[in-house]
């Protein structure tokens, strides 16, 4: 029974148990004295481990930043690209707004007036009126004869408001009109029947032909419309004509404004 005791304790310490807790002995004590010896050896050794995980963290961190960065530049470019377009939009306003003053302003004869921007013409407004984008404020009164590109009078104000006016153009329907035509400067009677159609009725011994411009008054003699077509009947004296307008109502952006003296019926 003694010596069976006495096998199983030597087992237990076995020669290779005692090498292991001989190493890690050794190792410790070896882990001592270099801290001992020199405080700052590992922090030496393992400082560039150190620095590199610093490094592949920064680079992370930077990149999926990157992804929030994106979504921000695209926010940002959508946001400028939509700045572009309005100026854009501005621009091209801006520049019909320039091309149209000085088109009116070309005009010769005419003298200083208000300038003011059609805000509604046919089909938004009613057929032969334009709505300006100025009233009573910017100076415009009642009877003042509306101008369009060239000098070209189409009509007068008619409706007047603090910020907006009305122009009944001379093509409006029962709107009658003095003036004359062609070169004799043949007086007549210019009456409006809507849509941009005029008419005049004269004798036939007048001698009016097609393609003879119609003026009215003020400042002097100004063309509103061109003889397109003679209705003649061999039973009448009378012929008619049908005049078109030199300007087409539907595309006036700008006017000029100013008083010629001419009252309204």
């Amino acid at each position: 029974m003694k010596k069976t005791f006495l096998a199983k304790r030597n087992a237990l310490l076995s020669s290779t148990d005692v090498s292991w807790g001989a190493y890690a002995l050794l190792v410790a004590v070896f882990v001592l004295l270099v801290r001992f010896v020199a405080p700052n050896f590992f922090w030496h050794v393992f400082a560039p481990v150190f620095e590199s995980a610093d490094a592949l963290a920064t680079e992370s961190h930077t990149f999926f930043a990157s992804f929030g960065n994106a979504a921000a530049l695209t926010l940002q470019n959508e946001k400028l690209q939509e700045e572009n377009a309005a100026l854009a939009n501005e621009n091209l306003v801006l520049l019909e707004k320039a091309t149209s003053l000085e088109a009116l302003g070309s005009s010769s004869g005419l003298g200083k007036g208000i300038t003011a921007g059609v805000v509604a013409r046919p089909p938004e407004s009613p057929y032969d009126t334009l709505v300006l984008a100025q009233g009573s404020l910017s100076g415009i009164t009642l009877g003042m004869t509306a101008f369009g590109a060239g000098g070209v009078p189409i009509g007068r104000v008619s409706s007047l408001w603090a910020d907006f006016s009305r122009v009944t153009l001379f093509s409006s329907s029962g709107t009658r009109t003095l003036g004359w035509v062609g070169h004799p400067n043949t007086p007549l009677t210019i009456t409006g029947f809507g849509a941009g159609v005029m008419e005049a009725s004269l004798v036939r011994s007048a001698g009016v032909a097609e393609g003879d411009s119609v003026f009215i008054p003020g400042p002097g003699k100004l063309k509103v419309g061109t003889v397109t077509r003679i209705d003649t009947n061999p039973s009448s004296p009378v012929v008619t004509l049908h005049i078109t307008p030199v300007l087409n109502p539907f595309s006036i952006t700008w006017v000029l404004l100013r008083d010629t003296g001419v009252v309204l019926p």
